[in-house]
């Protein structure tokens, strides 16, 4: 007797293998069967006919650290068919912290009161993911950012060699309690204080796991052939599995710098090297805004921050930062920056910082900064996104059959504690996006290729085996959908507006949707890599 038969649907198992029309029998949240099932007996039978059945898909590369412990329904990623999450990406992870407060500059998306910060360790962070009701599965990354600071504070200074000991024992100690992985953000403070060779020593605490090194690269404009090449190099020496984590190059670079990236991974591969990389679906990238000041300018916490951008001789100094993340700043591209989150602001969240400019009668650099002011002991969090990306450059990533397709945004909700969250201007509709723009309507790759790469890709560059493929014995990961009516809604103006055309989505054999509907149950749990 099954619990559960998906019948008569079309089915990509994930491999890229061309699909076929076949029955998936459930027991015990796992596949036990695949095939002619039309005698076989069940609690319950569901007709697919004419839908598109798929493994779950698998978010390799989201900041929800924070934002699933205050909702762990996951609202917009399971509307769009996900069923896994990969948290603690960029560097930041909610863990390690040695101190609350450290807890809460590293959290993505963090907001006080919303949730009890009772852990220290990784660990113990899991334990209390692990308590919570989770609409998808969670693997986390721990953080270099994270580990940094849990030794260094906010000091600016790369670690000494003590130090680095210090911070490896914590990545070691974090991979031994279930991370799944090691991140770096390179573009940000701390990441930006590191050698190649602190990373490389960390990055041989991954391989000697043989868990996954991610990073977002210290440069993706006018030297991203450096920041790409340090990445390759610190994975080659430390001889780990790499995932150069979206990939596009960014306002500044050539037009050609994609192919050039592409071929610089080529290039290592062929000589032994074990890296991949992904793509956010659009043209727009998102950040915190603090990231457009000079490495000095954030020292000291939110009290010596705002102190120097009360001082106007100091405002002017961080304004000539010859080195902005966004090259559009220079350019001054304030007409393509939107500001996307604030707490104190959020009458302002959708428009451009020129407009924000205008109506404030000052120059836009100012506006964003008095915008940090305002935010007061939550300016870390105020977030903005630019149109950085090349639509052309996106699509010869997404050609390339290494490449997966991630959302690098969090899991939220248009109601409840985290309604006025927003991750990215896709957050709610990358994978639908994806498949409706990409696959669908431009046709870079087929269907079955554009499953692959939401499902038996990332969960192979993870290193899980049960799961990312529709096979007996494997978890009972699934999304239905329909393939010619699959549609992202969100925009600049209504960034909280569901996917549409996913039927089912089932969590280890749990129905999180149903007939186009979420229902109350959530049968996520979190992955250990241990």
């Amino acid at each position: 007797m099954l619990d559960t038969i998906l019948s008569g649907g079309t089915v990509y198992d994930g491999t890229g293998a061309d699909p076929v029309q076949a029955d998936i029998g459930i027991r015990d949240g796992r596949i036990v069967e695949i095939g002619d099932l039309s005698s076989a007996e069940a609690d319950r039978r569901i007709a697919l006919a004419g839908l598109a059945v798929a493994p779950g898909f698998i978010d390799l590369h989201t900041h929800s650290d924070f934002t699933l412990m205050a909702d762990g329904r996951a609202q917009s990623q399971v509307h769009q068919g996900v069923t896994t999450e990969v948290i603690g990406q960029c560097g930041f992870s909610s863990a390690p912290a040695r101190r609350l407060e450290d807890a809460k500059i590293m959290s993505p998306g963090f907001t006080e009161g919303m949730v009890d910060i009772d852990w220290n360790s990784f660990g113990d962070y899991l334990d209390h993911l692990d308590k919570m009701q989770l609409g998808v599965n969670v693997a986390a990354f721990v953080g270099h950012g994270t580990v940094h600071r849990a030794v260094l504070g906010d000091a600016l200074r790369p670690a000494d060699d003590d130090e680095l000991d210090q911070m490896k024992d914590l990545v070691e100690e974090s991979i031994d309690q279930g991370a799944y992985g090691f991140s770096t953000g390179l573009e940000y403070w701390p990441g930006s204080l590191a050698s190649p060779d602190q990373i490389t020593e960390l990055v041989s605490v991954a391989a000697k796991h043989d868990v996954l090194y991610a990073t977002h690269v210290r440069n993706r404009d006018v030297h991203y052939d450096i920041g790409f090449g340090e990445a390759i190099s610190c994975a080659r020496a430390a001889g780990a599995r790499l995932q150069i984590s979206h990939i596009q190059p960014k306002h500044g670079a050539p037009d050609w710098a994609m192919e050039h990236a592409i071929e610089l991974v080529d290039s290592a591969n062929s000589h032994g090297c074990d890296i991949a990389y992904d793509v956010i679906p659009h043209d727009w990238s998102h950040t915190r805004v603090m990231a457009i000041m000079p490495q000095w300018a954030q020292e000291g916490g939110v009290e010596a921050v705002t102190a120097r951008l009360k001082d106007k001789a100091t405002r002017a100094k961080i304004k000539a930062n010859r080195r902005p993340m966004w090259r559009l700043v220079l350019d001054d591209g304030w007409d393509r920056i939107v500001l996307m989150q604030s707490g104190q602001n959020p009458d302002l969240v959708g428009l451009t910082f020129a407009e924000i400019g205008r109506r404030r009668g000052v120059d836009p650099y100012d506006a964003a900064f008095d915008l940090l002011i305002e935010e007061g002991e939550n300016m870390a969090h105020l977030m903005w996104t630019s149109q950085s990306f090349s639509e052309d450059q996106i699509r010869l990533a997404i050609s390339q059959p290494d490449c997966a397709i991630i959302s690098d945004t969090l899991a939220l909700a248009p109601e409840g504690c985290l309604k006025h969250h927003i991750g990215s201007l896709s957050g709610y509709g990358w994978a639908a996006r994806f498949l409706q723009h990409y696959v669908r309507d431009h046709s870079v790759i087929s269907l079955q290729e554009g499953v692959r790469r939401l499902t038996s890709l990332p969960a192979s560059r993870l290193g899980v085996t049960d799961r990312g493929v529709l096979k007996k014995n494997a978890w009972a990961d699934i999304t239905v959908f329909d393939a010619e009516h699959v549609e992202s809604h969100c925009d600049v103006d209504e960034p909280r507006r569901f996917a549409t055309g996913i039927a089912h989505v089932m969590v280890n054999g749990v129905f999180s949707m149903l007939d186009g509907a979420r229902t109350e149950d959530s049968g996520g749990r979190v992955l250990r890599s241990n």
